[in-house]
């Protein structure tokens, strides 16, 4: 019988692969039907497309599978037809030199896929670090009905009576180690501890950073954040944003209505409330420019800077994300933030209606974790953006993870060329170093390492960790893991491996960090920071073909997000050309 496709306000996109009796519509509906669709599914319903970053390969995704049959559900209930499919996952914990490298990537898959798949709405399946970001950066350049739904923490860890953070342990219990308070057999021992469930990070690291990122960017339903990935309110969240996706496609809501400017200056606050990690920073200046949006690291300093830090979690303070999540989560941050008038009240979300009608009525349960504003962890937290001769286009540094002794403090530089020279010599006993010296790191930034691995809160070296001293000052235009903590500042740029001025401080060069005033001194004259950058050589090889020349060849500063220069912006999501 004639195909008829069922009545929508608006001609739907699949259409254009499955409407009609054509020789085209026919070859497309017919091999879907090969699953096992029956026909009228291909009547003109809208196609919700379920773009899964699981992976065995990325344990913080490895139950996204399961979220992904509940996400089915709510789009089967909303009237819609839901497909699943694959894109690349960068994983945090597995993928070398590091998953940064292939944040792009991922969203280059995600983009193209979107774009050339038969599909009128995303459900966008993220939970490791950069799943969260690539997948908003490739549907933000798309610009298809899109919506996030996260996998959620792991549940709190435990050992020997302690609580236990993913990843800020792994830092504390390896400097036990080093500094002979912990016996290697012990932190075997802990290891179990740190990952006892599925999910991601259980702390405030960049996994929760970015899902708290995208609620408050309105790309996620209200409450999106904290569930933890094991309880069961997390799949009726999934089944909801599965009924949620389909409507969004009636309603033609797109990411373009939603990534507003108000939408990224909440998320900016939002990130100095929870003490999110400085990943976030690169992470959200991209998702900006895929969307057009003149956001830079000035942004950021304006309007974290009077932010307090609220919420007492890892690696600022106490707490986990599994009491975060009892205490109320992200919607109680956000209405504080309302209340401080340091929130777009009306800026638009996935649900339809503005932000403040999503928190406006939530309650703070528990506040000792999401403190009283009089008891903030930091009056000032945000991302402080430092700028001097070493740091010329900008540096980041997050008070909250800081020491305050440290925030203002000059010191003797000791350089290390790279990564490896940094491992090669800082268990050195003979190694010139003393807590008030300066550490810094060189060529570890997009192109340095390349993709700027999580490498900038450097161990410190075991004759100061045996003093008991747990923090110094460390410099690198790396970036370090939203789970760890310290004064270090990240970032830097133009980075070392372009020639920036960090690439030419030497050792015992001394070097002034003043966060109050935002400012990162090498104290050498004009003159002699000329002459060393006139003489600098590159040491960093382009490498020979592949994925990692391109990205060497194109990726941008840290300072603008580090996307790929031909990636920026958006490209829309007209029909492809019909090949039959």
């Amino acid at each position: 019988m004639p195909f008829k496709p069922a009545k929508w306000p608006r001609k739907l996109r699949s259409q254009e692969w499955f409407g009609g009796d054509s020789k085209d519509a026919i070859y497309h509906r017919g091999w879907m039907q090969n699953q096992g669709f029956p026909q009228d599914l291909f009547d003109g319903r809208p196609v919700i497309g379920i773009c899964n970053t699981w992976s065995e390969l990325t344990p913080c995704n490895a139950h996204l599978r399961d979220l992904a049959e509940r996400v089915k559900n709510g789009v089967w209930e909303a009237g819609g037809f839901p497909v699943e499919f694959p894109v690349f996952s960068p994983a945090e914990s597995s993928l070398r030199p590091t998953a940064m490298m292939f944040r792009n990537l991922c969203a280059m898959d995600v983009e193209e896929a979107l774009r050339g798949k038969c599909i009128d709405g995303i459900v966008l399946m993220v939970g490791c670090d950069k799943t969260t970001p690539a997948l908003l950066m490739g549907a933000a350049s798309v610009d298809l009905p899109a919506i996030v739904v996260s996998g959620g923490p792991m549940l709190n860890g435990y050992f020997r009576g302690e609580t236990v953070g993913s990843g800020t342990h792994l830092w504390r219990f390896s400097e036990a180690v080093r500094a002979g308070e912990m016996t290697a057999a012990e932190f075997r021992e802990a290891e179990a501890s740190m990952s006892r469930s599925p999910g991601s990070c259980n702390t405030m690291g960049t996994a929760s950073t970015m899902a708290s990122m995208a609620e408050a960017l309105g790309m996620a339903l209200s409450g999106n954040a904290a569930i933890p990935a094991v309880d069961s309110r997390r799949r009726m969240m999934a089944q909801l944003t599965g009924r949620r996706i389909v409507q969004m496609v009636k309603d033609d809501l797109k990411p373009s209505d939603i990534l507003t400017r108000p939408a990224f200056e909440n998320a900016i606050r939002t990130n100095g409330a929870i003490g999110g990690s400085t990943n976030a920073v690169i992470h959200l200046l991209a998702i900006a420019g895929r969307v057009g949006l003149d956001l830079g690291l000035e942004d950021w300093d304006r309007l974290g800077r009077d932010v307090p830090t609220i919420v007492n979690l890892m690696p600022s303070g106490k707490y986990l994300m599994e009491e975060f999540f009892y205490a109320g989560g992200l919607p109680v941050v956000l209405k504080r933030l309302g209340e401080a008038e340091l929130l777009h009240k009306d800026a638009l979300t996935v649900s339809g209606g503005p932000i403040w009608d999503e928190v406006k009525d939530v309650q703070n349960w528990n506040e000792d974790v999401i403190l009283p504003t009089e008891k903030a962890l930091t009056v000032s937290g945000g991302v402080a953006v430092l700028k001097g001769n070493l740091a010329p286009n900008g540096a980041v540094l997050k008070p909250s993870a800081a020491s305050e002794h440290l925030m203002v403090h000059r010191g003797r530089a000791v350089v290390f060329e790279d990564i490896d020279d940094y491992k090669a010599r800082i268990e050195d006993e003979d190694l010139d170093i003393d807590e008030t010296c300066v550490m810094v790191l060189k060529n570890c930034g997009p192109r340095g390492y390349p993709g700027m691995a999580e490498v900038g809160n450097m161990g410190l070296p075991p004759k100061v960790l045996r003093k008991g001293i747990t923090d110094m000052v460390r410099i690198s235009d790396a970036r370090m893991s939203g789970t760890a903590y310290g004064t270090v500042v990240l970032h830097t740029s133009p980075e070392a491996a372009l020639g920036g001025p960090l690439a030419v401080v030497r050792d015992g060069d001394m070097i002034s960090l003043d966060v109050p005033n935002r400012r990162i001194e090498l104290q050498i004259t004009d003159e002699e920071l000329t002459t060393r950058l006139a003489e600098w050589q590159p040491s960093v090889e382009r490498p020979s073909g592949g994925w990692a020349q391109l990205y060497h060849d194109r990726v941008m500063g840290a300072e603008t997000g580090a996307d790929l220069d031909f990636l920026v912006g958006c490209r829309g999501n007209d029909v492809a050309r019909e090949a039959h």
